[in-house]
């Protein structure tokens, strides 16, 4: 197939192929050095603050850094409808960290471990209802909620950057920092092959080499830790008495959830938009694969004592930086988790990089993170309404996360979550994407068998839609025209099916129409194989192929969003004749 405008040349290996044994282990060993710190430091951090033992706090930390190991792969594999099939690293979940603090100080780690395990149903249930909630996670809310990331993520950045003795050199900060970031981003433009995709790793191992110039670098917690171990088992159930505190937390643990649960979401969407050379449409199969993923080993760390997971919004990134998208990796690093977690050595090693470097490498992933929220955007066309979306969510997210709008007040409500900023700015996205669906033109719509025999009800159906709008005959040839070839182009995927069922709605808009075809989930995407139109198809495919570039040009946009047991294209037609924007 030609290469398109679109076409990423920086990916080396897509999530379906596979890469050499070595190439695979060292970037899984990559992930694993660069992620683990999350996996330790969140669990840590709660058990410490709420007063925990240490043989518990240790406990749960094992459990952490062995759970985030199996979901990590699992989001690889793709196992059924479990899984997203991609590059997604999975950590302990950093939003849990003041709702669990108060959890463990009412109640104890039993308390914990059943609001986690009920909390994770959120994960589970959404993502089986995925498709209800199209309207609302649409590209434009999902790319803003990315955007933010790195928004939230910038003062944890600068804590680290001065998080450094207070006997230090004033310089040794600063010159760890930058001698991160300047090999990261020399070897990224620069470098090419295995070389380019240990950018991270060499990065870390520079800034840490000066930082241990200047006794940054904590040897003594590696000497004292042992090079294998399993801690002793301080499980200690789950609290059923469901008292007073699991009713009072348990609102809260559910709204931590659901922002998890909706970052996962635009997670999964960034890493498949930087996994394939060729421009794809979001398969949101795999976004429900993930979000369910992430739900089950959520509710196994519920059950095994320790913080919930969540997919990392960096991975999108270090696949951008590496070019390595195969689901081999994922595999691998999940993996070295796993063993990471019986080899105390290790992670105090890992533990003892000086917090400025790190800083330094998060300063790299989180601007080419805040580029792929930009590109999902703009993927889906930009019109004045969208625009001002993305614009308003921004800034409201930047706005509270800096404690800019009425902080006296934003920090009393609702536990002060609206100081996160992804969490104001998506809400804000949600609210304002909800008002436009609302006070759009009613839909119509019809049902019927799926099969070739329902044009003449299609054309009738949209012939009276078309009048009702006042339209001329051009605008109803052309609504005719998508139609028929949108409903070809389905048949021939679903040739030799079982009779499936057709729901269409038709919707007026802003100069033109939107028509909606529902019906049960095909393999093949409509929406890609129009972005990947070549010359010099097989004769077979020939008729699908002119099919295809007729749909291109009478519609303004077509999208087609496949979930699990239901196919939803979406083709947009203009009031005068307009090719379709890509």
């Amino acid at each position: 197939m030609p290469e398109g405008p679109d076409y990423r040349a920086s990916v080396r290996y897509q999530p379906d192929e596979e890469p050499p044994m070595a190439l695979t282990l060292g970037a899984g060993v990559q992930l694993a050095v660069l992620y683990i710190f999350g996996m330790i430091l969140n669990p840590t951090a709660v058990f410490r603050a709420a007063g925990a033992p240490a043989a518990y706090t240790t406990w749960a930390v094992f459990a952490a850094v062995l759970i985030c190991g199996v979901a990590t792969a699992l989001q690889a594999v793709r196992a059924g409808r479990i899984g997203g099939g991609h590059v997604l690293v999975t950590s302990s979940s950093g939003a849990f960290i003041a709702v669990s603090v108060t959890a463990v100080t009412d109640g104890g780690p039993a308390m914990l471990a059943v609001l986690v395990a009920v909390s994770a149903l959120v994960p589970l249930l959404l993502s089986s209802q995925l498709a209800l909630c199209r309207r609302i996670l649409t590209p434009t809310v999902l790319g803003t909620m990315i955007m933010l990331i790195p928004v939230t993520v910038m003062p944890t950045i600068a804590r680290n950057l001065t998080n450094v003795p207070a006997e230090s050199p004033v310089l040794a900060a600063p010159l760890c920092a930058v001698a991160t970031v300047a090999v990261i981003i020399g070897m990224k433009l620069k470098a090419t092959g295995m070389l380019r995709s240990s950018a991270q790793v060499v990065g870390i191992a520079a800034g840490s080499v000066v930082g241990g110039l200047f006794g940054l670098y904590d040897s003594g917690g590696i000497a004292a830790a042992s090079w294998a171990g399993l801690p002793t088992v301080e499980w200690q159930g789950l609290d059923l008495d469901f008292g007073p505190v699991f009713w009072n937390l348990l609102p809260a643990f559910a709204i931590v959830a659901l922002v998890d649960t909706m970052r996962g979401v635009g997670n999964s969407v960034a890493v498949q938009a930087v996994s394939w050379r060729q421009p794809r449409a979001v398969d949101y199969r795999a976004v429900q694969g993930s979000v369910a993923a992430a739900g089950m080993t959520s509710l196994l760390a519920g059950l095994a004592g320790t913080l919930p997971n969540k997919t990392l919004a960096t991975s999108a990134s270090v696949v951008e930086l590496t070019g390595i998208a195969a689901r081999r990796v994922g595999i691998a690093a999940g993996a070295v988790f796993i063993v990471l977690a019986f080899i105390p050595k290790a992670i105090a090693m890992i533990l003892a990089t000086p917090a400025p470097v790190i800083a330094g490498y998060l300063t790299v992933l989180m601007t080419i993170l805040f580029v792929s929220g930009m590109k999902i955007v703009f993927q889906d066309g930009l019109d004045h309404r969208k625009g001002l979306i993305v614009g308003v969510g921004f800034w409201i997210g930047l706005g509270f996360q800096s404690d800019m709008i009425f902080p006296e007040h934003v920090s009393a409500f609702a536990g002060g979550m609206l100081r996160n900023g992804i969490t104001a700015g998506s809400a804000a996205a949600i609210l304002m994407t909800l008002l436009v669906e609302l006070t759009n033109p009613r839909r119509e719509r019809i049902e019927m068998k799926f099969e070739m025999s329902a044009l003449p009800r299609i054309r009738e159906f949209l012939k009276e839609f078309a009048s009702r709008c006042g339209w001329d005959a051009a605008m109803l040839h052309r609504l005719d025209a998508a139609s028929e070839e949108t409903l070809l182009a389905l048949l021939e995927e679903e040739e030799g099916a079982e009779p499936r069922h057709l729901r269409l709605t038709a919707q007026k808009e802003e100069g033109g129409a939107v028509l909606e075809f529902v019906t049960m989930a095909g393999e093949e995407n409509l929406q890609t194989q129009i972005a990947q139109l070549a010359e010099g198809v097989e004769e077979a495919r020939v008729e699908r192929e002119v099919s295809l570039r007729l749909l291109r040009h009478l519609a303004s946009s077509v999208h087609h969003q496949q979930y699990h047991q239901k196919d939803i294209v979406t083709v947009r037609v203009k009031t005068s004749a307009t090719r379709r924007r890509g």
